[in-house]
């Protein structure tokens, strides 16, 4: 058979399973991240039937499915929002940073893998998964909750961190010295910070000049743009993905919201093939070995998530349980913890890091809907059995029983609408104002 119609059946087949695959997720209501990652697995190294003509094809999709999502990550903010976050909410991200970046170090360290896959493994174990979480808070019909903007400060400030914590890992990726890996981070932090810088001087200016009435011009300018910034930064060894969610964060107003309409349905197909070609190449022969180890931070970092949650929403004055359901919504990790690993399995450094990541993931993104359902009625029945049991302090003040009001308390930050970052296209959209 000739290659072309060998790679077309393959690619055609894969599309096609990625949307039968879809359909099954959003019927039983949970993410299809999962679904995905297993289909990957399925055909490729080590699978039932692994895929030969369209490997390269998805290589390529893969990376601008990555480019992609960190666009559409970049135009649900503005610079203002970024700003006012890092001010207000920095402690809630230090201590983010701290309770779940750590417990990752510490196991890749505990495994013998060496300090640069603690690194990835940090990253992995950090970062919460905004497309899992905003569909979750939609289901739960939890967007007008007063813990909410809590959530979404502490996911804001993630995303931020990864501008400054992604050029670090591409250059110890790349094993670059100290002195050039400096480089590499001082090059990245003055490019975001000269982004931000524009955005908020001359934000509309550069939106005007993006701007078009015709749909197809926005979308070959904003595509064209992102693709050339990216590939800039990747030359530069700052990261693709950073150059990508610095376009996104540089737009704003109607073209922002035009590019969202037009680029998501794009960004919804090479996400998807993103998380097929992680699985693809994991063999999952190699997932047994490290499935204790997976689970057993999947529960330690679980945890700390839920900790981070309840601190975050009891400095912003939130009753316990709200603080409660604070924690347990931002269990979930998703995409770009795979996008963290994927760059690690490209580079070679630890054969066994693709397959534990791939089933931390597998783990936290199904578990994670289950805790920000279930969490605040657990602990609250728990109180319920200690005060039974014998005298003790209350669950808390601040707000009492009406947490789900939609007025914020004056220390909570401001209101921002839900930053929808939905790579397989089944959350809810918006631009954060």
């Amino acid at each position: 058979m000739h290659s072309s119609a060998v790679f077309l059946i393959e690619f055609g087949a894969i599309i096609l399973g990625l949307g039968l695959l879809g359909r099954l997720a959003g019927r039983l209501k949970f993410s299809p991240i999962p679904l995905y990652l297993l289909a990957g697995l399925a055909f490729g190294e080590g699978g039932l039937l692994p895929l030969g003509a369209s490997e390269e094809f998805v290589a390529i999709g893969a990376e601008i499915g990555v480019i992609l999502l960190l666009l559409m990550l970049g135009l649900e903010y503005t610079a203002t929002d970024l700003v006012t976050n890092l001010k207000t909410q920095y402690p809630a991200g230090l201590v983010d940073a701290a309770l779940n970046a750590l417990p990752g170090a510490a196991a890749a360290l505990l495994l013998g893998w060496g300090p640069v896959a603690a690194v990835v493994l940090a990253g992995v174990t950090w970062i919460s998964s905004s497309g899992v979480i905003a569909k979750v808070l939609g289901d739960l019909g939890r967007l007008g909750n007063r813990e909410t903007p809590v959530v979404l400060s502490i996911l804001v400030l993630e995303d931020l961190a990864m501008a400054v914590y992604l050029p670090i890992v591409t250059a110890l990726l790349a094993g670059v010295g100290l002195a050039a890996g400096s480089v590499t981070l001082a090059v990245a932090l003055g490019v975001a910070g000269l982004v931000l810088f524009l955005a908020l001087r001359y934000g509309r200016l550069i939106s005007r000049f993006v701007s078009s009435d015709d749909p197809e011009k926005l979308l070959l300018v904003v595509l064209g743009l992102t693709l050339l910034v990216a590939g800039v930064a990747q030359q530069l060894q700052v990261s693709a993905a950073v150059g990508a969610f610095l376009v996104g964060i540089a737009l704003s107003g109607e073209v922002a919201e035009g590019a969202h309409h037009l680029l998501s349905p794009l960004r919804d197909l090479f996400a998807a093939v993103f998380f097929v070609f992680f699985g693809l190449h994991t063999d999952p022969a190699s997932i047994p070995p490290v499935l204790l180890p997976a689970l057993a931070l999947a529960a330690v970092t679980a945890a700390t998530k839920i900790a981070t949650g309840y601190w975050a929403a009891r400095r912003a004055g939130i009753s316990a349980k709200g603080r409660w359901r604070a924690g347990g919504t931002l269990v979930a990790r998703g995409e770009f913890s795979i996008v963290i690993a994927g760059l690690a399995v490209s580079a070679g450094i630890e054969p066994s890091l693709g397959p534990l990541a791939t089933a931390y993931v597998l783990i936290l993104v199904v578990l994670g809907p289950l805790t920000a359902r279930y969490t605040e009625p657990v602990a609250t029945r728990l109180s319920r059995l200690r005060r039974r049991s014998g005298p003790g302090e209350g669950t808390g003040t601040g707000t009492g029983p009406g947490t789900d009001a939609v007025a914020p308390s004056p220390g909570a930050p401001p209101r921002k609408e839900l930053p929808a970052l939905d790579p397989v296209g089944d959350g809810t959209s918006g631009r954060v104002p």
